[in-house]
């Protein structure tokens, strides 16, 4: 089509007056429904726990054994080196790394060394660079290339030794839905930073998001650092939130047991424990990993239509102007539009009813300096309205990139 008939179907399309939001990665009401079987009051009779534990009150401040046992089975740790909190990893990602600059990571606080810098894998996830621009941290922008970050440039850059970490989505990696490659793990523990106080957040929040039974397999980091002697520099996150409720999971932190230590005494100051009864619950629910594997299957079913839906008509309309990744598990599709085009096709989306993630989010302070990438969230809508939101998303586009060549 030229841009006039682009121009017409797109009036016709904003005519129907759509009501779509497309904005976050939330499951939608239906995957929330697979987890309906926690709510039966029996999962919490008894409230006392395998050790006898009277899960109502207060106390167990590294998390309920049954709990941290699936959570160390997650991560593929030691029990030891995991405690099981509250709701949400992202608290658990924005205290860590509040705490690094009150109180420092093996060394002075961060706030009294100067400028503090951080690099983020680009195109990355909005709320962690939410929370570095919130702490006054310098953001540095790293490349996702096919398997992961450039790591030549985060070698490079960790000479500096204001460099005091990297935080990353390494299993289906938001926007993108990369897998970090063995070579990148690896190169991940080898790393010599200048700062003895580096460190990395491994938020894994997408660990068993897989969409097919042939899933992208993902180096255990913790594991592989010890090779390197260099596993007190990483911090794992991961939660339940979008395997069960995403307003009502359970979020844990693995790390080396110095960093266990060091958590759970500033941990003892900040909170008497976490809500034990929704940890009950879920472990009891759940009872091992197999349990959890066995649930995300019926996510999968549910989300894998969605994607591939969103791809077959990318593919249809978007060939040869557009490119986009096929992820194989978590929550998202990046597209990449010519330059100068994704703010235009995201007002245009907007003025017609359907909101996207804001371009640009996928970058430090919102500003992606190509104004190239869109974030896809197909998760939450229904099939038919999904399907209505990527057809006017796909027009929007190539009015945006003939409007773009015109000037």
């Amino acid at each position: 089509m030229n841009l006039a008939q682009l121009q017409e179907k797109y009036a016709e399309k904003k005519a129907i007056g759509l009501s779509l939001d497309m904005s976050r990665g939330k499951p939608g009401a239906d995957q929330c429904d697979l987890s309906n079987g926690l709510l039966d009051a029996k999962w919490l009779q008894p409230a006392k726990n395998e050790v006898n534990f009277d899960c109502r009150n207060y106390g167990i401040l590294d998390g309920i054994p049954e709990v941290k046992r699936l959570f160390a089975e997650l991560f593929d740790v030691p029990e030891a080196q995991v405690i099981a909190c509250g709701n949400a990893s992202l608290t658990l990602m924005y205290d860590y790394l509040a705490h690094c600059m009150i109180f420092g990571s093996g060394a002075e606080p961060w706030c009294k060394q100067g400028n503090v810098k951080f690099l983020c894998p680009v195109p990355g996830y909005d709320r962690h660079f939410g929370i570095l621009e919130l702490l006054g941290i310098e953001m540095i922008n790293v490349p996702m290339l096919a398997d992961g970050p450039d790591m030549a440039l985060v070698e490079q850059y960790v000479q500096d030794p204001g460099v005091k970490g990297l935080i990353c989505v390494p299993k289906y990696s938001n926007p993108e839905g990369k897998t970090f490659s063995d070579a990148v793990v690896h190169a991940f523990a080898a790393l010599k930073p200048a700062a003895p106080d580096f460190r990395v957040i491994w938020d894994n929040a997408y660990i068993v998001h897989d969409l097919y039974d042939e899933t992208d397999p993902l180096l255990n980091i913790l594991e592989v650092a010890k090779e390197y002697g260099t596993e007190d520099r990483f911090v794992e996150v991961a939660s339940f939130s979008k395997v069960t409720f995403p307003g009502a999971a359970v979020a844990a932190i693995a790390a080396s047991p110095a960093n266990i230590a060091a958590i759970l005494k500033r941990m003892n100051i900040q909170t008497i424990g976490h809500d034990k009864l929704n940890q009950l619950r879920h472990a009891r629910y759940f009872k091992d990993l197999a349990g959890i594997k066995a649930h995300m299957k019926r996510h999968a079913e549910i989300l894998r239509p969605k994607f591939e839906a969103v791809l077959d008509i990318l593919a249809r309309d978007l060939t040869g102007i557009c490119t986009w990744t096929a992820p194989r598990g978590g929550y998202f599709i990046s597209l990449d539009l010519p330059a100068g085009c994704a703010a235009r096709t995201a007002q245009l989306l907007k003025e017609a009813g359907v909101t996207l993630t804001p371009a640009g989010a996928t970058f430090p302070h919102g500003r992606d300096p190509g104004d190239r990438n869109l974030r896809i969230a197909p998760t939450f809508p229904p099939l038919e309205e999904l399907v209505a939101a990527t057809e006017l998303l796909t027009i929007c586009a190539r009015i945006a990139v003939l409007e773009k060549q015109k000037i």
